[in-house]
């Protein structure tokens, strides 16, 4: 594909006003503090809980307060052991209560307890991606986890404070793009790198700090990937669908057309791999960061650049752009006809940030933080060698927190935030008409209390605008989103808390807006204008903490949501491509989330580890009918043997099946993942020095998630046999 860098003046003008803004910033103290994200551990091996159990976060503004009950850490150890597909939301799928979109290896998105799309936010260090991933689940997250510090997966009330697009949760996804200590060495290198059987990947990515006198940081870094076709155990198609195949070709083979009915028998027959699956992804990103006592201020640029391929649905028949060839295209999944249609995606994206951490001294606010994320975004569908459709998006996002001290009896902290979006499409497809939208918040969470019982509350206030230009419409909504929460901890190492809440969402563009054929989904998709706000109550209940050795986390809630917005299919047909529409209704969430870990040996010199999860979510429209796309039952077991040069895990992921399902939706059968690893630190004195081989999949099952709007012909990644190693010096 082809890079635009017209706008390039223009972005680096931006970069340099927020650098000088930060860097004209005096020093607020003369000793110099490392910044508590970067204080975690690299390495897991050596974590231990706190003596609550508590899992500190550094979401801005979110730090050690208990509204969020359901909060998991992947660090650098967690990312190179589960990371399969490169995709974020693969990444997280064995975390409680998430699942992920799966549309293809390229694009994959998380789903946080039944919640995807416009209700679950992925940030960068607190401020969002500024792709649009959200609005479609063909669009890839412009993040590639091998270059990731560390992921933070946030649930309950308070993480509204990051958007009402957070109403399921949010993944804050920390980088060190923006440096915020001064390496202990000269320079610091990290490094990752890993090849797989089952796509044929081979991926690297590399980092390097380097300090510039006793206060400034230049930070390098850059990824590389690179996969075929993937993998699978059996046939590429769900049972219901090769059958649907099998009686078309039945159907050609009697009206005397062999040549077509062939196709859809090879169709119906592909199994071993998915074609047009692979993909391609670099990216590049440079930071500098200034240290200024208990200060720091940073700029950072990035470039993230991917080609992947889009998997058709066999069978259906679109002619594109509206053209009269005298027939519909048929699409049956690549099988080697002339008439076979491959689309890719290609996407990139230019991104500027500004990041400052202001100490204010001992009074009653300690920290001012600024966070400024620009991006530039490009999207392009591409249907063989032709250009299809073009997605762009300009955005910016600006926040500002004042933090209190701590060591008052109100804790918490009060914000700012702008987000403003400039979208537009062309091509013959282009089935969201061009729209700005514009959002103004004020928000705060405070805690208040310092005995067994503490009391806390969150707020946020909304003023959102999506205004479509070429059609004239102008939507403003207000709203308001409130959490209120006690935590109890009068039993030692253990607390107990219950939260009530009450959020609003503004309808988005796509889902206001869209009305057209969508070549990547395969879809037309039709809006609604007169969509009103989206509202929900919860309540959570949740206990977490250690008993002796071990740790445990459990979680309950309840939403109740008043013009719940959806994706359905409606059954019609237009354009030969299937309707879906955004409709409304009422909806209730049912969900329980819950982990324990134990060490089961424990000697000093070696651990046994056994660790077990589990997630439930069940959802029912005002009808009576199943909300769509909601995960089965899952639960997860895993022995983990530790010493000080290994570790060796074993682990059973299995997946229930989920009939719950609602009009024009199939069922998806359950099934069992089997895994297997061993980790190698081969160096006593680095231990962020590991060799590792892993087993995905070992009996290579055909799997489906239920999330997937492609999970009847894209299945989950077959039999795969993993190596990478990690370096850190």
């Amino acid at each position: 594909m082809t890079h635009d860098f017209r706008h390039l003046p223009s972005r680096l003008a931006l970069v340099a006003v927020l650098g000088l803004g930060g860097l004209a910033a005096p020093a607020m103290a003369q000793e110099q503090a490392k910044d508590a994200d970067a204080q975690l551990e690299d390495d897991l091996h050596n974590r231990q809980a706190d003596g609550t159990g508590n899992i500190i976060v550094s979401a801005s503004g979110l730090k050690e307060l208990d509204v969020l009950a359901g909060t998991s850490v992947l660090e650098v150890r967690d990312i190179q052991r589960d990371m399969v597909t490169g995709q974020i939301g693969d990444l997280l799928t064995k975390i409680p209560g998430v699942s992920a979109t799966s549309f293809a290896p390229g694009s994959s998105r998380p789903v946080l307890r039944g919640q995807q799309g416009e209700r679950v936010r992925v940030l960068i260090d607190g401020v969002g991606t500024a792709d649009v991933s959200n609005t479609s689940v063909d669009h890839a997250t412009t993040i590639d986890p091998i270059t990731v510090e560390r992921v933070e997966v946030l649930r309950g009330p308070a993480v509204l404070l990051y958007g009402s697009q957070a109403i399921g949760g949010a993944v804050n996804v920390i980088d060190k793009r923006i440096p915020t200590r001064m390496p202990d060495e000269a320079f610091h290198i990290d490094a990752l790198a890993g090849v797989d059987s089952a796509s044929n990947l081979m991926t690297g990515a590399a980092s390097v700090d380097v300090g510039i006198g006793s206060n400034l940081v230049f930070h390098l870094d850059g990824s590389w990937r690179d996969t075929g076709n993937m993998d699978i155990g059996g046939f590429q198609l769900a049972p219901e669908l090769r059958e649907e195949l099998l009686e078309e070709a039945a159907e050609k083979e009697a009206d005397g057309e062999p040549d077509e009915a062939e196709e859809f028998r090879e169709a119906a027959g592909q199994r071993g791999f998915v074609p047009n699956s692979d993909m391609r992804s670099w990216t590049v990103n440079a930071g500098l960061g200034l240290i200024l006592g208990q200060s720091t201020f940073g700029v950072a640029l990035g470039y993230y650049d991917t080609n992947y391929g889009v998997i058709k649905r066999p069978g259906l028949k679109h002619e594109h752009g509206g053209e009269e060839t005298g027939a519909a295209a048929i699409m049956p999944l690549g099988a080697g006809g002339e008439e076979d249609e491959i689309v890719r995606i290609g996407l990139e994206q230019f991104r500027a940030d500004f990041k400052g951490d202001i100490y204010l001294g001992e009074g009653t606010f300690e920290r001012l933080k600024l966070r400024v994320g620009f991006s530039d975004y490009t999207h392009t569908e591409f249907e063989g060698d032709e250009v299809g459709t073009t997605f762009d998006s300009t955005s910016v996002e600006a926040r500002a927190e004042l933090v209190q001290n701590a060591e008052g009896a109100l804790r918490g902290s009060t914000g700012l935030q702008y987000t403003h979006r400039d979208f537009f499409a062309v091509g013959a497809e282009a089935y969201v008409p061009p729209n700005l939208t514009d959002q103004v918040a004020i928000f705060t969470l405070q805690e208040l209390g310092t005995g067994p019982f503490q009391l806390e509350a969150a707020a946020r206030a909304e003023f959102t605008k999506v205004k479509a230009q070429t059609l004239g419409i102008e939507n403003d909504y207000d709203t308001f989103s409130g959490a209120l929460g006690v935590v109890y901890e009068g039993i030692d190492g253990i607390r107990i808390g219950l939260n009530g809440s009450r959020a609003e969402r503004a309808p988005s563009a796509e889902e206001l807006f869209s009305d057209g054929p969508h070549i990547a989904t395969q879809a037309f998709e039709i809006g609604d204008p007169d969509l009103d706000t989206e509202r929900a109550w919860g309540v959570e209940a949740y206990a977490r903490g250690a008993i002796g050795e071990g740790t445990f986390n459990f979680t309950v809630f309840k939403q109740w949501f008043d013009n719940y917005i959806f994706l359905e299919e409606t059954g019609a047909e237009e354009d030969d491509l299937p309707v879906f529409q955004y409709l409304q209704q009422d909806a209730d969430f049912f969900g329980i989330e819950a982990d324990f870990s134990y060490p089961v040996v424990d000697t000093g010199g070696f651990r046994l580890l056994t660790d077990l999860r589990a997630s439930y979510i069940e959802a029912e429209l005002g009808d009576g009918t199943a909300v769509p796309r909601i995960p089965p039952l899952s639960l997860l077991g895993a022995l983990e043997a530790q010493t000080d040069a290994f570790d060796v895990r074993g682990e059973v992921q299995w997946f229930d099946d989920q009939n719950d399902v609602t009009t024009f939706e199939t069922p998806t059968e359950g099934f069992t993942l089997v895994n297997a690893l061993v980790a190698w630190r081969p160096l006593a004195d680095n231990r962020n020095v590991t060799v590792q081989l892993a087993a995905d999949n070992i009996f290579d099952v055909v799997g489906r998630r239920h999330a997937s709007f492609t999970k009847d012909f894209v299945p989950l990644i077959g039999r795969n046999f993993r190596a990478s190693v990690r370096l850190s010096f």
